[in-house]
C-alpha cells in the first residue's frame, strides 16, 4: 500500500521539505554558534597538523555535539584537506552532510551499545578508507554503551590505525568509564546564550520570508533554554501555526510560556514585599492555563539574574533582552545578596514538590508567602553581622534609646500578624535562665552616629552595650541605691575595700559575683589592686578580666575608694578556692532579677521568666 500524488510535483514537494533544524545546521566551523572554544582549538589542531586520535564533546542538547563531530569529519577529508575550510561541494564533502559516507560511520550508541556490535567495529578500523584520509568514527550518546562494550573498545581507542578517528558525543559525561574518558580529549560545548539564538532565528525567518518580532524571537531563545535545535523546531511549529506572521504573544499561547515581562513583574513584587501584587499574578496566570511549575523556574531564573548581576553584571548581558536587562539592573540594586539568597533557598524548596502536588496554585501561593515573609526577619545573623561591622556606642550617650530603636527596627520588618516575633502584639515568653555573659566584645565605645540614617547601627550596637554589660549603663541603673563615695585612707585594709566591691557586686551584677568571689586582694601599688586567683581558677580569672566586667569593677574600686583604681590578677598556687557564702534559692532569683543586664533583656525583647535558677 503506498501513497498516491495528483502529479510529480506534489510528490517533490512532499519529499523534499526539510525542517528548518536540518536545512539550517551548521555546515563549516563558521557557521557554530556560540562554541568558539571548541571552534578555535579545532582550527588551530588542523593548521598545525596536530590531531588527536580520540575527541569526546560534551554539552546539553541542541548545542552541535553531532554537527562539531560532522564538520571535523568533512574538514579532515575534504579533497582539499585537511583544512579549516572544507568546500563542501567535493564528493566527499556532500556525503558526509547527507549521512552517506562510507568514511564517515555515524552510529548511535544506543542501540548499538552491545559487546559484539564494539567487537565489530573493533575489527573494522583495520581496514583502510575509501575515498578519503581517514575513517571517522561518529558515536552520539556514548554513554550508553554498557560496560563491557566500553572494555572491548579500550585497546583500539588507545593504539587506532594511523588513518582511523574516533568522535563521541554525550549529554552525559559522567556515565562514561574514566578509562575512556582518559583516551580522549575533551571539549564540553556551553549552552548557546540568548541573544545569539534570537539573532539566528530572525536570521532564518528573513531568509524564510516570515516576519518574527524580536519579542517573539527572544521568547522562542529563551524558552529553548540554550539549545538551538530545539528553537529551530519552535520556529518551524509556529510557521505551520501562525503563517507568515509570528508575534510574542502567539508564542506564548501556543507553548503555555510567560512572558519575561510577566515574570519580572512577579520577581518586582517579590522583592518589593508585595504581596498582594504577587498573589494577583499568579492568579491571572493561572486562570490563563499557564504551567504554575514553569512559572516558578522562571522566578528563581529571575532571581538568579539579579544575584549575578550584582557580581559580574556582564555575565547576563547576553542571557537578557533589552527590557529584561534594565529591569534586572533596577532591581538588584535594592535588594542585597544575602536577601536574594534566602528568597531563591525558599522559593527552591518548593519547586520539587510543586512538580507533583494537585493544587498548584495554592503551594506556589504559600511559596510566594513565605520569601516575602523572609525579607521582613531580622535574623540572628544579620545581627551579627551589623555587630561586627558597624561602629560601635557609647552607651553613656543614650544606650537605653538604642534598646528602642531595634525594637522599633525589628516590629517594622516583622508582620503585625506574627505572635512569636519581639515587638508583637502578643506576649512573648522567652526563658532567660540560660543567658550567659559573653566575651566577643572589646571594641571602642567612644564614636556615636549623628545621623537617622545609622538607625540599624544605633540600634544593634545599642542592644550590643546593654548586653554587654557596659558600666555607664549600670551605673544608671543603680543610681538611686549606689554607695556614697568614701575617702579611702591610706591605711585602708585591703580586705575591707575588696568585701565592699564583692558586696556591691553581688548587689549590682548578680552574674559575676561567683568570678569575683574566687579572688583575693594581694597588695597594692599606686593605683593599682593586685589580687590573686587559685591555680584551679583559671577560667573565673579570665572571665573577670574581660574587658566589660573589667571595667566594672574597676569603677566599682573607683568609687569607693574615691581614688582612680585598676586591678591586676595572677594565679597563686598557694591560694585556695573559698567557699561561698550560703544563700537561699529565693535570694539567688530575686539577685537575678534585679540584674541591670537582665532587665534590659526583658524590657527590649517584652519578655519574662518562665524558669528558676
Amino acid at each position: 500500500m503506498g501513497l498516491l500524488f495528483s502529479d510529480a510535483a506534489s510528490y517533490f514537494w512532499c519529499v523534499s521539505y526539510q525542517v528548518f533544524a536540518r536545512k539550517y545546521r551548521p555546515q563549516i566551523f563558521d557557521d557554530v554558534l556560540g562554541q568558539d572554544h571548541v571552534v578555535r582549538t579545532l582550527k588551530n589542531a588542523i593548521t598545525e597538523k596536530r590531531l588527536a586520535h580520540a575527541y569526546l564533546f560534551v554539552g546539553p542538547r541542541g548545542t552541535g555535539k553531532t554537527s562539531t563531530a560532522r564538520i571535523l569529519a568533512k574538514a579532515l577529508n575534504c579533497v582539499h584537506g585537511p583544512t579549516v575550510t572544507p568546500c563542501g561541494v567535493c564528493d566527499s564533502c556532500r556525503e558526509i552532510s547527507q549521512g552517506i559516507s562510507l568514511d564517515v560511520l555515524e552510529i548511535d550508541g544506543a542501540s548499538n551499545n552491545s559487546v559484539d556490535q564494539v567487537r565489530e567495529l573493533r575489527d573494522n578500523v583495520r581496514f583502510a578508507p575509501i575515498r578519503g584520509k581517514y575513517k571517522i568514527y561518529i558515536i552520539d550518546e556514548v554513554h550508553m554503551l554498557t560496560s563491557q562494550a566500553f572494555n572491548a573498545l579500550l585497546k583500539t581507542l588507545e593504539e587506532p590505525p594511523a588513518h582511523v578517528i574516533f568522535v563521541f558525543a554525550t549529554t552525559e559525561p559522567n556515565k562514561v568509564l574514566p578509562t575512556i574518558l582518559s583516551r580522549c580529549q575533551r571539549f564540553d560545548l556551553r549552552r548557546i546564550p540568548t541573544q545569539v539564538i534570537a539573532r539566528q532565528l530572525e536570521s532564518i525567518a528573513k531568509q524564510e520570508e516570515v516576519s518574527l518580532s524580536v519579542a517573539a524571537a527572544e521568547a522562542i531563545a529563551i524558552a529553548s533554554e540554550g539549545g538551538l535545535r530545539d528553537a529551530e523546531s519552535m520556529l518551524d511549529q509556529l510557521v505551520a501555526f501562525c503563517g507568515q506572521e509570528i508575534t510574542e504573544d502567539q508564542v506564548l499561547e501556543i507553548f503555555g510560556l510567560t512572558s519575561e515581562l510577566v515574570v519580572a513583574d512577579l520577581a518586582r513584587s517579590v522583592v518589593n514585599a508585595d504581596a498582594p501584587t504577587a498573589l494577583r499574578i499568579i492568579h491571572d496566570q493561572s486562570e490563563a492555563g499557564k504551567d504554575l511549575s514553569r512559572i516558578l523556574g522562571d522566578l528563581i531564573g529571575f532571581l538568579r539574574y539579579l544575584l549575578i548581576d550584582q557580581v559580574d553584571s556582564a555575565s547576563v548581558q547576553e542571557e537578557l533582552s533589552e527590557l529584561g536587562r534594565k529591569i534586572v539592573s533596577e532591581l538588584s540594586r535594592v535588594v542585597k545578596p544575602g536577601e536574594l539568597l534566602r528568597l531563591v533557598e525558599i522559593l527552591s524548596e518548593a519547586e520539587p514538590s510543586l512538580k507533583w502536588t494537585s493544587n498548584k496554585k495554592l503551594h506556589l501561593e504559600i511559596a510566594i508567602i513565605r520569601a516575602i515573609q523572609s525579607l521582613r526577619e531580622v535574623g540572628i545573623d544579620r545581627i551579627l553581622e551589623a555587630l561586627e561591622n558597624l561602629p560601635n556606642q557609647d552607651s553613656k550617650s543614650g544606650s537605653g534609646s538604642f534598646a528602642r530603636s531595634i525594637r522599633d527596627e525589628i516590629i517594622k520588618k516583622t508582620p503585625s500578624n506574627s505572635a512569636d516575633l519581639p515587638g508583637s502584639d502578643s506576649q512573648t515568653n522567652v526563658a532567660v535562665s540560660q543567658i550567659k555573659p559573653t566575651e566577643e566584645y572589646t571594641g571602642d565605645l567612644s564614636e556615636q552616629p549623628s545621623t537617622e540614617d545609622d538607625l540599624s547601627a544605633e540600634a544593634v550596637t545599642g542592644v550590643k552595650d546593654e548586653l554587654m554589660g557596659t558600666a555607664e549603663e549600670i551605673g544608671e541603673a543603680g543610681d538611686s541605691d549606689s554607695l556614697e563615695a568614701t575617702e579611702e585612707p591610706q591605711s585602708e585594709d585591703l580586705q575591707s575595700l575588696w568585701m565592699k566591691v564583692v558586696d556591691e557586686v553581688r548587689r549590682r551584677r548578680p552574674l559575676i559575683q561567683s568570678w569575683i568571689e574566687m579572688a583575693t586582694p594581694l597588695s597594692r601599688s599606686g593605683t593599682e589592686l593586685l589580687i590573686g586567683f587559685p591555680s584551679t581558677e583559671q577560667l573565673a580569672m579570665e572571665s573577670l578580666l574581660r574587658s566589660n566586667n573589667r571595667k566594672f569593677v574597676e569603677e566599682l574600686l573607683t568609687e569607693i575608694a574615691a581614688a582612680p583604681r585598676t586591678i591586676r590578677a595572677e594565679l597563686r598556687d598557694d591560694l585556695v578556692r573559698p567557699e561561698p557564702a550560703p544563700r537561699s534559692e529565693a535570694t539567688l532569683l530575686d539577685g537575678f532579677k534585679n540584674d541591670p543586664l537582665i532587665q534590659k533583656a526583658l524590657e527590649i525583647f517584652k519578655a519574662e521568666i518562665e524558669a528558676d535558677i
